[in-house]
């Protein structure tokens, strides 16, 4: 495969078609065109920010082997660019394409901290943990121009509510402040995602996202100011990670993990031709391999949607990928768990401070 055919600093390689508009349709992007007949030159590889408006924040999760109830995305699309990214096909439903676009026009919700407040002071609302980055990750680069993040933790901590965070950006280490004050009452979770120990594998899966070894110090730096860590060894993909398992799960428990999580990677809708065109380009010689092992743990497609089975697999390589997660966990996380978070704090301080009464 030429070099020069690659787009580099990006997972997805093509811009796929978007499932909600007619095949024969033609997807436009309005803005190079506009800039086009303005005679303005653009970069094709440009990130663009997009503020959105939307009525409500907060989402109830209804698929039960999420592990989450509810969830909240201050950002929709992801600059990471993570090939096997779930994320990528939501992006569809705003009118841009699974691929490119998923990691290019980054839409930014910048009244989520306001909404996530009307929300959680509603009377009728039990504290349930929302969960940040049910989606795409709330501490993308865009986060450090906009500090939506950084303002919703805020709104937690005021009202004293339990928030759990996924992330694979050390970006989280400047909220260390926020994050203490919420760990003290057992109100925070935090999940890392770390998917391979090598930075050849993270720079071609996960372009745009923190080093490997900026993620096992974040590890390391939660874990000594008391916060509780998961690391999510996930998505496993056979023949590309599925062999670092187990030091993975040692790096994870060095740096202070409590637990590890794990899943097998599944390419639903657009992101199985996402998935196919990049492995083809950049790992030609293996990939019909790799795609076949996926094949091998989803009944013989790339895509699952099986309660159940989706997140584990079945068949014989996701047997023995899920035998090595659970040597992992008896070898380096025996006697260790992930505490259940403070659910009832929150009643006392509905109006943003301790009641009285």
């Amino acid at each position: 495969m030429d070099s020069k055919a690659i787009i580099k600093g990006r997972g997805a390689q093509v811009n796929v078609s978007n499932r909600f508009f007619e095949l024969s349709h033609e997807l436009r992007d309005d803005f190079l065109e506009y800039c086009a007949q303005e005679g303005e030159a653009v970069d094709p590889n440009k990130t663009r920010y997009l503020e959105v408006s939307p009525k409500t924040i907060v989402n109830k999760v209804d698929s039960p082997d999420v592990g989450m109830g509810y969830s909240m995305n201050m950002y929709q699309g992801c600059e990471h660019g993570c090939v096997y990214c779930y994320a990528r096909n939501s992006h569809e439903y705003w009118g841009y394409s699974a691929g490119l676009d998923f990691e290019r026009q980054i839409l930014v919700k910048k009244e989520a901290p306001k909404l996530l407040e009307a929300f959680i002071k509603k009377k009728s609302w039990k504290a349930h943990t929302i969960v940040l980055s049910g989606n795409t990750d709330c501490y993308q680069p865009a986060e450090q121009q906009f500090g939506i993040t950084r303002r919703c933790l805020g709104v937690f901590l005021k009202y004293k509510h339990p928030v759990g965070v996924i992330t694979k950006n050390a970006l989280i280490l400047r909220d260390l402040d926020v994050l203490q004050e919420l760990a003290k009452d057992n109100l925070l979770a935090v999940n890392i995602s770390i998917t391979s120990l090598s930075e050849e594998t993270r720079r071609i899966l996960e372009p745009r996202t923190t080093t490997i070894k900026k993620r096992l110090e974040t590890v390391k730096v939660l874990s000594e100011h008391g916060i509780p860590v998961n690391v999510m060894i996930a998505p496993i993909i056979p023949s590309i990670n599925s062999h670092e398992i187990l030091p993975l799960a040692k790096a994870a428990a060095d740096a202070g993990a409590l637990s590890i999580g794990h899943t097998i990677v599944r390419l639903n809708g657009a992101i199985g031709e996402i998935f196919t065109d990049w492995i083809k380009k950049t790992l030609p010689d293996g990939a019909d391999k790799v795609l076949h092992q996926i094949e091998d743990c989803h009944g013989g497609s790339l895509n699952d949607s099986r309660y159940g089975t989706r997140m584990r697999g079945e068949g014989k390589i996701a047997e023995q990928i899920n035998d090595l997660i659970k040597l992992a966990r008896n070898k380096y996380f025996k006697d260790k768990k992930m505490p259940g978070l403070n659910h009832d704090l929150h009643e006392q301080y509905k109006d943003g401070q301790l009641k009285l009464f």
